[in-house]
């Protein structure tokens, strides 16, 4: 058994039993035995069964957000937004797209070379998906993975964090009595689990969480050879150029920095502004991040341990000089007994290699400035990151923007607005570098849900295809001369006369096939 408190109001919540390893690997054959019979049922009938469970999320809306603000401390109205509304629309999205996006398509053959063939390619489930999701996003991240995986035919295992079970628990339910026999299970417990569920005979592992994690989930994957998606953080920068609305990117970027008291991997945790607007937007920043109300607009952090993270990074870099504009201290109030309060920091350019609060993921409430030249040093100094999550840039002048967007390191960079595309299932989430690889959301996530498989049609009737034994001089010749046809050749001419080449050869080259010997 473990249990936890609530970091909203310390109230002591229900034990949860910790799954057993061997019961882990059961419940991977259980799901290993319901998937084939799954993934064999008509597309359309998946969806009308995974379908169902729009409406039972949306009919328990408040009770869920409920509990997910029990678990993290997150206010109920980001429960409600950041969570149960666009898992809603998860399901909405992928019953809508996956029977066009899962349809077999026919790749090119040249007809000349293969003659009487054609071929298609289907996508097919990878089997038993293992998912071990994180306590930030408890309800909304699982989901992302769980619907279009189900709905690609797989079979899923998901551990949640130890920090949030119930609201993973809670995520069974709503399949309860939809769903086949162990085809989707939740396990519960800690790193010990996870280990188990992702080292078991799985097919492919979903992993977000840490770097260090993710790091050893890769390790295992590649010694039993299964696939794996990693998304592991970041540490996103926001650049406002002298052109910006500067009440809207202040307004922004303070929501981007301060949403789910900045527990969010696409959280802006570096902004880079330029010298000429820097002093008015820096205090416009302030005034916003100060206006907000614990408990009400930011909640705790949620878990004691991330909170003295947030306090070294801050502590650290007021010893190294950086001034606190506002907040920078931790509070402990009946709304949020693991609180810190919003906290704006001007930094020096010369603290940021030394600096952890602008080199590694603080993770929570937490905005440092950073004053730069120009456009040129700002986007130099957001990719310097180890981390590419996403990134967002602040101007009135959209075009340059669009291209100036296209030169950061991140996977997602957004113009005038921050991080909000992770909620919508259209669209892809993903980075590189130390956030990981592999992507949630939109088509592109069933890269890794599904893997191809290729079916070929031969309806040539020969005794032997033109490439077959007995190798000879005439396919030599023949080989040569498609060489030509196919760009080798400098002129019109040239290429003319290696198509004749070509006809020609192909009536040599079928005649020796048919009588079985070859022409010297």
């Amino acid at each position: 058994m473990f249990a936890n408190e609530s970091p909203a109001t310390g109230e002591r919540l229900s034990e949860v039993e910790e799954t057993e390893a061997t019961e882990i690997g059961r419940a991977v054959a259980r799901a290993r035995a319901a998937q084939a019979a799954w993934a064999d049922r008509a597309l359309h009938e998946r969806v009308k069964v995974v379908s169902k469970v729009r409406s039972r999320l949306l009919g328990a809306a408040e009770e869920i957000a409920a509990l997910v603000r029990s678990e993290t401390g997150k206010p109920l109205a980001e429960a409600l937004l950041g969570e149960v509304l666009p898992s809603a629309d998860v399901v909405t999205y992928w019953a809508s797209v996956v029977e066009e996006q899962l349809e077999p398509w026919e790749p090119e053959m040249d007809a000349l070379s293969y003659p009487r063939k054609e071929a298609r390619i289907h996508r097919e489930a990878r089997g038993v998906v293992a998912l071990v999701t994180p306590w930030n996003f408890p309800f909304a991240l699982p989901l992302r993975t769980i619907v279009p995986a189900l709905l690609a035919g797989n079979a899923v295992v998901m551990k949640p964090s130890e920090i949030t079970p119930r609201t993973g628990a809670r995520i069974a339910d709503l399949f309860a009595g939809l769903l086949p026999e162990g085809l989707f299970s939740v396990v519960q417990g800690g790193a010990t689990a996870g280990e188990a569920l992702v080292a078991s005979e799985v097919d492919l592992v979903v992993f977000t969480g840490s770097p260090a994690t993710g790091r050893k989930v890769a390790t295992i994957c590649a010694e039993r050879l299964v696939p794996c998606t990693l998304e592991l953080g970041g540490k996103d920068a926001a650049i406002v150029l002298a052109d910006a609305d500067l009440d809207r990117a202040a307004n922004g970027v303070v929501w981007g920095a301060m949403m789910n008291a900045g527990q969010n991997c696409g959280a802006v945790e570096r902004v880079y502004v330029v010298a000429e607007v820097s002093a008015a937007f820096t205090a416009k920043v302030a005034q916003a991040a100060k206006s907000l109300r614990i408990g009400v607009d930011v909640g705790p952090l949620t878990t004691a341990a991330q909170r003295a993270v947030v306090a070294r990074h801050v502590d650290a870099a007021k010893d190294a000089g950086a001034e606190v504009l506002t907040g920078g201290e931790a509070v402990d109030e009946a709304s949020a007994r693991l609180g810190y309060r919003p906290t704006v920091m001007k930094v020096a350019k010369a603290q940021e290699d030394t600096l952890a609060l602008l080199r590694d993921e603080t993770f929570g409430p937490v905005l440092p400035i950073v004053e730069v030249a120009d456009v040129e040093e700002a986007i130099s100094r957001a990719n310097a990151s180890r981390y590419g999550l996403t990134a967002s840039l602040w101007s009135r002048d959209l075009p340059r923007a669009e291209q100036l967007a296209r030169r950061l390191r991140a996977g997602v960079v957004t113009i005038n607005n921050h991080s909000f595309t992770g909620a919508i299932a259209s669209m892809p989430w993903g980075g590189v570098g130390e956030s990981g690889w592999g992507v949630t959301g939109s088509p592109s996530a069933l890269d890794h849900l599904t893997r191809p498989r290729l079916v070929v049609l031969d309806r040539n009737r020969a005794t032997r295809e033109l490439w077959w034994y007995p190798y000879s001089p005439t396919l030599e010749k023949l080989a040569i001369a498609f060489a030509a046809l196919r760009g080798g050749a400098a002129s019109l001419g040239a290429r003319l006369s290696a198509l004749l080449s070509v006809v020609g050869l192909l009536r040599r080259r079928s005649a020796e096939l048919s009588r079985g010997a070859v022409d010297p």
